[in-house]
Order: structure tokens, then C-alpha cells, then sequence
């Protein structure tokens, strides 16, 4: 086996390759920010004023970087998240800044009520025996006025992340009957209840006050269920299924794979929190840590990579050439 393992003939018989293009940035966008404010559990990160966010986008297209993912943090929050659907939200601002700026840029916008509702949750909250629960189909309709209001606003691609039953049918319906049949849908179809959300919390400010999200994300422990959620959404309408984290899970990123259609995969903030802790220990060196978990996503199926990372992993990137 050692035969090909020279140095010269590695290249030739490399499998796998990460390049610019798999690569997304997600971006933070609060309402109440007057300059770029520092996430100190996603150091590197910042949260951007609408302002300011088209200026930190042109930034990752010089480095090469074609697509982004928007998160906004409103100077309002009530039960219903009413500030998500408004037309000049801090999304829909953030998604014309850049579309300006850049208009071959790819901007692709998270469709959720977390960061918007006052409880934290995903969607509207009822009663429920076991105390306050996400009811889903109240929901359904919010989630096709965000989506809607984001096309609207000219995101190329809509991002639901709420986990609701129906939730890519739903927003389909509206994007069609609204006229934006070309208007992508790329579903968080298969996302974990996990506990490496943590600084994305802070970042986006979207902790909840009651309950967990256990009844609407997948049990980290249940492999054909979630393959069976990214069926469901495929079989909706989504152009593009998601798994959610991305590290802990690249048996699913393979598994999904095989649905046919192309598969995202989001390192999310406690990924990037863990590799940036240890790295400033000097624990581990973060170049060749970073570039290799990018790789094992790329070889486990991923054709889209949303990581904190892509900026640095652009420039990275740049230096192998």
C-alpha cells in the first residue's frame, strides 16, 4: 500500500478534495448592534449591524467564499415572532444590503422563530400534558411568511430550521403561490437534539425559557428516524437536506446521501468552539485540525459545508495551491 503513499503520487490518487465552493459562512445580523460586536464563545465571530454586514460579506468573496447563511437577532422578540416576518426585519435589511453590494453572491436565509419569540422556542407555543410544547401546525403558517418575506427581500435560498412536520410542503406552497418558484428550500431535515448548540445560543441570542426541544429534533440516538425525516422532506419538495451537527453524525451525511439529492452538512458552534479552545491551549494545531474535519464531512457525502471555519479554511485554501 505504501507504493502510492509517496509524496509525489499522493496527489494523484487523492480521493476527496475540499474546495472554496463547498464552503459556507454563517453570519450574525442584530438589529440593536452599531459596529461589529465580538461573540466571545465563537471568537472570530462577530454579530453585524445591518449596516455594516454587506461590507463583511465582500470580505469572504475576495477570500472566494460564493454563499452565506443569515441569522438575525431583532431589537424585539413577542410570543409570536411577528419581527420575522416583518419587510424591513433585520433579515430582510441584511439580505437587500448584500444583494446589492453583491448580487451573483449566494445569500441563503435561516427560516426559524427562535431568535425572534420571546420563549426561545421554534414556533408558536399551546399547552401541552407535559407542560408548554411547540404546536406544530399553528406554526406551519409562520414559517411560509418568514420564508416568503425573506424571497421577497431576494434570498436565493430559504433555510427552515424549526424540525415541524410538513414544514417544506408548507413553505413551498407559499413560495409558489407568491410567485418564487425558483426560490430553493434548503431543509435542516435532519437535526439533532444536540448539546453542541451552546454558543449559537448566545450568538443569536435564542436560549429558551421553558422546556427543551426534544419533541421537535431528532434523539441523537435514533439513526432510521432520522433518515426517515430527510425522506419526508424530499419527498416535499426540498432541493437540498441538511444534517445538523456535522461532526458527530457523518454516518447520517452518508446515509442521506443516498436519498439523491444534494446533502448540506453544518459544523455548528460548539464544533467550532471545541477545535478553537483546544487550539488556543496548544493542544492541537488548528490549521490541520480544521482542514481535516472539513475533509471527513467532504469524504462522508457533503456537498455543502456551513462552517464558522470557511473564511479562515478560504485563505488555508489559498496557500496549498
Amino acid at each position: 500500500m505504501r507504493r502510492l503513499r509517496g509524496r509525489l503520487i499522493q496527489p494523484l490518487v487523492r480521493e476527496h478534495v475540499v474546495s472554496k465552493a463547498d464552503l459556507v459562512a454563517p453570519l450574525f445580523v442584530d438589529e440593536t448592534a452599531a459596529a461589529p460586536v465580538p461573540i466571545a464563545s465563537l471568537p472570530g465571530q462577530f454579530r453585524y449591524p445591518a449596516g455594516g454586514i454587506a461590507r463583511a460579506v465582500q470580505d469572504l468573496r475576495a477570500k472566494g467564499i460564493y454563499a452565506v447563511l443569515l441569522f438575525g437577532i431583532p431589537a424585539a422578540k413577542d410570543p409570536g415572532a411577528s419581527e420575522a416576518f416583518n419587510p424591513d426585519g433585520i433579515v430582510q435589511q441584511a439580505v437587500r444590503s448584500i444583494k446589492e453590494a453583491l448580487p451573483d453572491m449566494v445569500v441563503i436565509t435561516d427560516v426559524c422563530a427562535c431568535e425572534y419569540t420571546d420563549h426561545g422556542h421554534c414556533g408558536i407555543l399551546t399547552d401541552g400534558p407535559g407542560g408548554p410544547d411547540l404546536d406544530n401546525d399553528r406554526s406551519l403558517d409562520l414559517m411560509a411568511r418568514i420564508a416568503v418575506s425573506h424571497a421577497r427581500a431576494g434570498a436565493d435560498i430559504v433555510a427552515p430550521s424549526c424540525m415541524l412536520d410538513g414544514m417544506v410542503a408548507a413553505i413551498r406552497g407559499a413560495l409558489d403561490h407568491e410567485g418564487f418558484t425558483d426560490t430553493a428550500i434548503m431543509s435542516y431535515s435532519t437535526k439533532f437534539a444536540s448539546a453542541l448548540y451552546g454558543p449559537f445560543r448566545e450568538a443569536a441570542d435564542s436560549g429558551y425559557t421553558c422546556g427543551d426541544r426534544s419533541t421537535y429534533q431528532i434523539n441523537p440516538a435514533n439513526r432510521r428516524e432520522a433518515v426517515r425525516e430527510s425522506e419526508l422532506d424530499a419527498g416535499e419538495g426540498a432541493d437540498i437536506l441538511m444534517v445538523k451537527p456535522a461532526g458527530f453524525y457523518l454516518d447520517l451525511v452518508a446515509a442521506i446521501r443516498t436519498i439523491g439529492l444534494p446533502v448540506a452538512a453544518y459544523q455548528v458552534s460548539g464544533e467550532y468552539a471545541m477545535i478553537k479552545a483546544a487550539a488556543a491551549r496548544g493542544w492541537i494545531d488548528e490549521r490541520n485540525v480544521v482542514m481535516e474535519s472539513l475533509l471527513c464531512i467532504k469524504r462522508a457525502g457533503a456537498d455543502l459545508i456551513i462552517t464558522y471555519f470557511a473564511g479562515d479554511a478560504a485563505g488555508w485554501l489559498d496557500e496549498e495551491q
